[in-house]
């Protein structure tokens, strides 16, 4: 059985089954300044140190012929697919649909709601509309893994502590065996981050695995030779 080195400990690559990558939110007004996660005085250049190495992991995934699937929190113009409560959070000048430095905030369509020019989907990679903070919320996510037969995730993105780790727990909850790359994922306050790593692991990996990507990528390139043998 091949491993990816991780914590809480090794996490098994399937024997059958297949690998996806996940990669949450990487978009503009959450990373770029100016955009909607700078407009609320946080420090976007958190975010930003993450996408070199979550580069090099999408295209090594690419290199292997993986699977990449991209997600975008977005609604409709209209906003009628958002959540009651989550339009109506916030106290702040600037809410979901206010007029942005980068167009309407978490609309889609707009300039800031899309993903960063540096980890732009490929054609024909999967990209997900999410109206909620979990990517399986009103999405269609969980039929497209199943339609592909992958049965693990390596879950990737922003933030850490909301869209990440709900989505990794709601992969969790629908059997498949998750794995956060800690270096491919952060968080405004890096004690959530912290925070998130250590809850998702603990207890024997109550909610998944952790790993760093370079373990990931070596962990693959392992796999690979040996799941074309089977």
């Amino acid at each position: 059985m091949t491993s990816i080195s991780a914590l809480p400990y090794d996490y098994e690559l399937p024997e059958s089954g297949n690998v996806a990558l996940i990669v949450i939110d990487m978009q503009r007004d959450f990373l770029e300044p100016g955009g909607f996660g700078d407009a609320l005085g946080n420090d976007v250049s958190l975010l930003q140190a993450i996408v070199p190495t979550l580069k090099s992991l999408i295209e090594g995934f690419r290199s292997m012929g993986l699977p990449v699937i991209h997600t975008i929190e977005c609604h409709q113009p209209d906003l009628s697919d958002c959540p009651p409560a989550k339009l109506k959070r916030g106290k702040g000048d600037l809410t979901i649909g206010s007029e942005g430095g980068m167009g309407r905030i978490l609309v889609k369509g707009e300039p800031g709601n899309g993903i960063i020019a540096d980890l732009a989907p490929l054609p024909g990679e999967v990209v997900i509309h999410k109206p909620g903070k979990g990517a399986f919320y009103a999405t269609y996510l969980d039929s497209i893994l199943k339609e592909q037969g992958i049965t693990h995730l390596l879950i990737t993105g922003v933030t850490t502590e909301v869209c990440v780790q709900t989505t990794m727990r709601e992969a969790n909850d629908r059997g498949y065996e998750c794995l956060m790359v800690e270096d491919c994922t952060e968080s405004y306050f890096p004690e959530f981050k912290q925070a998130t790593l250590e809850m998702v692991r603990a207890q024997g990996g109550i909610v998944g695995w952790t790993a760093i990507a370079a373990d990931v990528l070596q962990g693959l390139e392992q796999w690979q030779p040996a799941k074309a043998l089977v």
